[in-house]
């Protein structure tokens, strides 16, 4: 694996759709991209600009197939407040107008990943210590001022980890997480992702429960296989999709020390499921 780069730049949001955990970057020196492994699943846009995936967060939905979640919208503001925006206006989930229309930003990333996207850390403005194109050897002493950090101490991000997010940084900011869970902020004063109702999409829509987003995704993709025919439970859509490449949905997990499918972690009882491990003990195997 590439080591982590510092690329200084920009973060834009008029005419982008912006959520709580991915934002468009457009780089000073777009050449710096280059060096991050697996740059040729890049996807750049005519204006430069690159979707973000925030390392070691996952926020409520605010357009999954169209669809959302509780807080999604919440976790987007949130974001967008921390990122230094204001007076933005949205048509739909498409940003109109903002305060100012850029705001200077550093990512520190290593690698791009399935869809197209560097995984960040990210920092407003030019941090001492991160030098436009130079390698980070110490991330660590940086990473609670990251964006990332902001989110997991506000509550309106649960902690997911990846086997690319590095032990030490899913400690640290692990221990972030866990601080606004005690005090049950953002998405902890509501999460049902243990056990929660599914029988249609409005179940775990934005009126409805609140659940872990990855888990989300599949839930929605569940219902439409059954809108289609499909009458098996979650777990066995998810095993039905094995050796289907990036389409394979149930998710190769390290949790307790093993490596075992997400199929493997759900309960499910009729309409009632839940996932038996704790949200922030399990790691998911980077595709």
């Amino acid at each position: 694996m590439s080591a982590f780069v510092a690329i200084t730049g920009k973060i834009i949001i008029v005419g982008k759709s912006p959520d709580g955990d991915s934002l468009r970057f457009v780089p000073n020196n777009p050449a710096h991209l280059s060096r991050l492994a697996f740059s040729y699943r890049l996807r750049v846009s005519p204006d430069g600009s690159s979707q973000l995936r925030f390392e070691a967060i996952d926020t409520p939905e605010t357009h999954y197939e169209y669809l959302a979640q509780p807080l999604g919208d919440a976790a987007r503001d949130a974001l967008l407040r921390l990122a230094g925006f204001s007076h933005v206006t949205f048509n739909k989930e498409t940003v109109l107008s903002a305060t100012p229309l850029s705001v200077p930003a550093t990512i520190v990333s290593r690698m791009v990943e399935v869809n197209g996207r560097p995984v960040a850390y990210v920092f407003l403005g030019v941090d001492s210590g991160l030098s436009d194109g130079l390698p980070v050897v110490q991330l660590e002493p940086f990473l609670p001022r990251s964006l990332n950090a902001a989110m997991l101490a506000n509550g309106m991000a649960y902690p997911t980890f990846y086997t690319s997010t590095l032990a030490p940084h899913r400690e640290l900011l692990g221990a972030i997480a866990h601080g606004a869970r005690t005090h049950k902020l953002g998405v902890w004063g509501g999460d049902k992702t243990a056990q929660f109702t599914l029988v249609t999409q409005s179940s775990i829509g934005p009126a409805g429960e609140l659940i872990l987003p990855k888990l989300f995704r599949r839930c929605t993709d569940y219902l439409k296989m059954r809108q289609k025919g499909f009458t098996g439970t979650l777990a066995e859509w998810l095993v039905s999709t094995h050796g289907k490449g990036t389409q394979d949905q149930d998710d190769e997990v390290w949790v307790g020390g093993k490596k075992v499918r997400l199929s493997s972690l759900l309960m499910q009882q009729g309409s009632t499921l839940g996932l038996l491990a704790d949200v922030a003990q399990i790691v998911f195997v980077e595709k």
